[in-house]
């Protein structure tokens, strides 16, 4: 009997310590002030406390964090964990040569890469001819099997008959294709619902694109079927988001009824007032078209290339319009985690450091209905929480020099942190 105690006893789950995080401030993700002072308290998975001078429990974990700033963990807002910056491979080899066992395994790199960069959080919009890995690279993040952020994914996204790629081979053989390919609005609302069936938490469509090489975006889905997609995801819950970056695309989006739209680089003062109006948020890729045009050769220097001062005026109009802006940098096609890139580049571009940090926290929870679990700094939440150098709010770039990354309670990254007990 006392042999069978004594194992009930080692086989007991102990509690889990507390823990008390003791930065110089805190920016609690929705306030663009941050708090001097102020402590967080997490027991478990939760945020249980937040404010100055907080008591710590008997047997707390002490972590002092010295000259920084603690914040709710970052959310990727556009990104694609199957894909790889393409000055190393380009985006047709990376889909029709790559083996998808290679693929995945560089999948499994970028997402510990993500969430070492202080992102607990990433809206994944497609894995680019990989199928439905993101949905089994999310459930092993889920079970502990490997490191990375928790994932909103989209699995392999839709878009119209003969307008993505890749492209450029004998018009008589079927070429696998980055997108699931449809025509006609049974097929789209089918090609949605199996999609989430599957595992995807997103609706990702393309309105427009270019049928052939060389040629402009052109509108490819219709009104009608970009409004059976958007209505399959809703009615299953899942934010609906769209690729365009043409006015017309861009209109017929916003009518569908989406959540985003992804890049929209040839918005119009009309279209974003239509966005601003229907509550359409804007998730403007700067990082993107600033990777790409350096990739042909730009030097970073001004005056930048139309397409990188396009995107830039856009942002701009969207910002004015007040269009809800979402973090989102297109990351694949740069380095993964890099991903701050982005938000240096909305500072770059006008805006304020501390709404950059909103819409990388609190912003993107809210536009991707997630704000009751992440985002913020909030007694009941997740203890999804990040320690950078410096204060965020006065330069974003802080957020490059991650010191400590905290997801659900356990501590991830930890750089020359001092822990004590109390």
């Amino acid at each position: 009997m006392a042999l069978v105690l004594a194992q009930a006893a080692i086989a007991a789950p102990q509690p889990p310590v507390p823990i008390l995080l003791q930065p110089d401030r805190v920016f609690d993700g929705v306030d663009p002030a941050p708090h001097a002072g102020w402590q967080v308290l997490v027991e478990g998975d939760r945020i249980m406390a937040v404010g100055p001078h907080l008591a710590a429990p008997a047997g707390a974990r002490l972590v002092p964090l010295p000259g920084q700033t603690l914040m709710p963990g970052m959310i990727e807002g556009h990104g694609h964990l199957f894909l790889h910056p393409y000055n190393e491979t380009s985006w047709d080899d990376q889909v029709l040569h790559e083996p998808l066992a290679l693929r995945t395994a560089r999948a499994v790199v970028h997402a510990r890469d993500t969430l070492m960069a202080g992102f607990t959080t990433e809206r994944d919009l497609g894995t680019e001819g990989a199928g439905y890995a993101d949905a089994g690279l999310k459930q092993a993040i889920d079970e502990g099997i490997v490191p990375g952020p928790r994932l909103l994914v989209a699995t392999r996204a839709i878009v119209a008959e003969g307008a993505y790629g890749p492209k450029g081979f004998e018009p008589g053989v079927k070429v696998p294709q980055g997108a699931e390919e449809v025509s006609g609005v049974d097929e789209m609302a089918r090609a949605a619902r199996d999609q989430i069936a599957a595992g995807a938490d997103v609706v990702k469509m393309y309105a427009d694109y270019r049928y052939r090489p060389g040629e402009p975006s052109r509108p490819t889905l219709s009104e009608a079927e970009l409004a059976a997609g958007a209505q399959a995801g809703r009615d299953a819950g899942r934010v609906v988001a769209v690729h365009t970056s043409t006015p017309e695309g861009m209109r017929r989006a916003i009518a569908a009824g989406i959540d985003t739209i992804e890049h929209g680089y040839g918005g119009t003062p009309a279209i974003f007032k239509a966005m601003h109006d229907k509550g359409v948020a804007l998730c403007p890729t700067l990082a993107a078209s600033d990777a790409v045009a350096r990739y042909r050769g730009w030097n970073g220097q001004e005056p930048a290339p139309e397409s990188v001062a396009q995107n830039r005026a856009a942002f701009r109009m969207a910002m004015a319009a007040g269009v809800p802006i979402c973090m989102g940098g297109d990351v694949g096609v740069f380095a993964h985690g890099t991903n701050a890139r982005e938000m240096v580049l909305m500072q770059a571009a006008g805006m304020a450091p501390a709404q950059v940090l909103i819409a990388a926290t609190s912003g993107n929870a809210r536009i991707f209905h997630i704000a009751d679990r992440v985002g913020a700094v909030k007694p009941g939440l997740l203890a999804d929480l990040i320690a950078v150098q410096g204060d965020p709010t006065r330069d974003v770039a802080a957020v490059r020099t991650v010191a400590l990354v905290m997801k659900g309670g356990v501590i991830v990254r930890s750089d020359s942190v001092d822990v004590g007990r109390k």
